[in-house]
């Protein structure tokens, strides 16, 4: 210690260092530093975002998938014979009914036509001589001039004669019918398939003859798909006769299920095989989008609308064979619940069995939400659902 400081305070320089010494003690002791306070504060709960299970009525629906089939289709065979002359369209065209597809060269058949025709003329000009003949002869039968025999030869005459025009009218009638089979026009509206047979080739009838194309219907366009048997029964069975049941429609490319339809028919029988019935359900298709043949992913309403339980999908785990969510209960700590998964609504799955509504389920940091643990839940933000 400096003499001056001695000098103030008259104490010897040992007792003056033992007091330093109490107060920089007591300092120490009462208080502590903003570092201290802060390593010594509880540890902040983990967040975890979490959403509400909701309550919303819901229909079952069955995936199933099937193929695309037209509603009409057609093999265009010629019904006559004779040379190709011109093919009127191009490969995959769409055609209306009625538009000129092929023609084969008419000439022959309309000189048929002509022919039978001349033919008819000189049928009705026979008839007439015998029907004039058998009046003249019926009455001279009654002034007894001719014998019974004479008269019904002219009746026996007349007959044919009016057998034979009946006979050339038929025959016009089947030469004209040739006429117009020479123009091969579209039975219904379609698409055509490419040209089997060019012009200048000679094309023949029946049943070996070669299909010229063929043509299938556009609009609307059917779905073929097999529903099991517990879907049939609970459901499509024991609907009301004439109810209209929808149906939806998505293509291998798209997402989701974006087409509505109704189902059309159901077949006559289960096939024992599969335990499954085949069941059609019919598409509008007026921009020809869907083709016969092409693979299709069907939703189909297993059961009537209900009200259910759903959570975000991406929440749901698995523990080896079983699925389970992890729900944040009103005292802040992670409870392990086993569910029961329905089926798929959107970014929602439907929970059967193991949730009630409104309970918040974990759907991230499922790291730091572990059973029994505490944690701070945070609502997450709402998801868009996707389009069934």
């Amino acid at each position: 210690m400096s003499p001056l400081i001695r000098r103030l305070t008259g104490v010897p320089a040992w007792a003056m260092a033992g007091v330093a010494l109490v107060l920089v003690a007591g300092i120490a002791v009462g208080t502590r530093s903003p570092v201290a306070q802060a390593n010594n504060a509880p540890a902040p709960l983990p967040q975890v975002q979490v959403m509400n299970a909701v309550t919303r009525d819901v229909v079952d629906w069955q995936s199933y998938t099937g193929r695309l089939v037209a509603t009409d289709t057609v093999v265009i065979k010629p019904l006559v014979a004779g040379t190709l002359v011109a093919v009127h369209f191009k490969d995959g065209a769409l055609l209306r009914k009625g538009d000129l597809m092929f023609e084969i060269d008419p000439r022959p058949y309309a000189a048929a036509l002509q022919q039978a025709q001349a033919a008819l003329v000189a049928a009705r000009s026979v008839d007439q001589f015998a029907q004039k003949e058998l009046q003249r002869y019926e009455h001279l039968i009654n002034s007894n001039a001719i014998a019974k025999t004479d008269l019904d030869k002219r009746v026996q005459g007349a007959n044919e004669a009016r057998a034979r025009v009946d006979e050339a009218q038929a025959r016009v009638e089947l030469a004209r019918l040739d006429l117009e089979h020479t123009r091969i026009l579209a039975p219904f509206d379609g698409r055509a398939s490419r040209v089997e047979v060019t012009p200048g080739n000679i094309v023949d009838v029946g049943e070996r003859s070669t299909a010229l194309t063929n043509l299938v219907s556009i609009s609307p366009i059917y779905a073929d798909f097999d529903v099991d048997e517990h879907t049939f029964l609970r459901y499509l069975g024991a609907r009301p006769a004439g109810e209209a049941v929808p149906v939806r429609l998505g293509l291998a490319h798209e997402d989701g299920y974006p087409r509505q339809g109704q189902l059309s028919s159901l077949d006559n029988r289960l096939d024992t095989r599969s335990a499954t019935i085949r069941v059609r359900a019919s598409f509008d298709n007026g921009n020809g989008e869907l083709r016969p043949g092409l693979f299709a992913r069907v939703l189909l309403p297993g059961s009537a609308s209900r009200p259910a339980t759903l959570v975000d999908d991406s929440a749901i785990g698995t523990d080896q064979d079983k699925k389970y969510v992890l729900v944040v209960n009103p005292e802040g700590r992670v409870e392990y619940r086993q569910v029961k998964p329905g089926i798929r609504q959107g970014a929602l799955r439907v929970i059967d069995q193991g949730i009630a509504a409104d309970e918040q389920v974990v759907v991230s940091s499922l790291h730091l939400a572990t059973p029994g643990t505490q944690v701070q839940p945070v609502q997450a933000p709402s998801r868009p659902q996707a389009q069934q």
